[in-house]
């Protein structure tokens, strides 16, 4: 009979040390280690750059777009014409600014980025270029020029012209109102 606990006993015992064995992921010794797998790293944002902030952009602009750099005068008038119908770029709950990524019909949070290269994105939150971004091609205020990183969405949207539309106090809505 006390052969028979004995028995049990260290048949216990030797469960135990088994599965001690296969649910450690460490090297802490026999029985496995008790470190856990570390979390998934979240991919870091790219800086902002530091010569542009998102306020910069929250407005109503007009918007069009070219293939060709000799069509970007006209596509300037052309986008100038559009404040009738003006994109809205809002701002984000969290700091970024409200627009449309490519083929989207929801707006999304976009961030200022600073790419390793040296150039300025507006995209998703995460490192820049992504395949989502547009590179600032130039801003001024008043115009914004970007381009789509995306090869294959960049041929199909062109290099999109932002113009700012006339705001209070501008000479464009002393015109209409006066």
């Amino acid at each position: 009979m006390i052969a028979s606990h004995v028995r049990a006993s260290c048949a216990w015992v030797v469960a135990l040390a088994l599965a001690g064995c296969t649910t450690g992921t460490g090297t802490g010794g026999y029985f496995g280690g008790s470190q856990e797998p570390p979390p998934p790293v979240a991919p870091a944002s790219a800086p902002p750059p530091p010569n542009m902030n998102v306020g910069d952009l929250v407005g109503r602009w007009g918007l069009a777009a070219y293939h060709k750099d000799a069509d970007r005068p006209r596509t300037e008038v052309a986008a100038r014409g559009q404040c009738s119908n003006a994109y809205t770029i809002g701002r984000g709950p969290t700091g970024g600014v409200l627009m449309h990524l490519a083929d989207a019909r929801e707006t999304q949070e976009l961030r200022l980025k600073l790419g390793a290269d040296g150039k300025i994105y507006l995209g998703p939150e995460g490192p820049a270029p992504d395949s989502r971004d547009r590179e600032v091609v130039t801003f001024d205020g008043r115009v914004l020029i970007t381009r789509w990183v995306d090869p294959e969405v960049s041929t199909r949207y062109g290099t999109s012209i932002y113009v700012r539309c006339g705001t209070p106090g501008t000479a464009a809505a002393k015109r209409k109102t006066g």
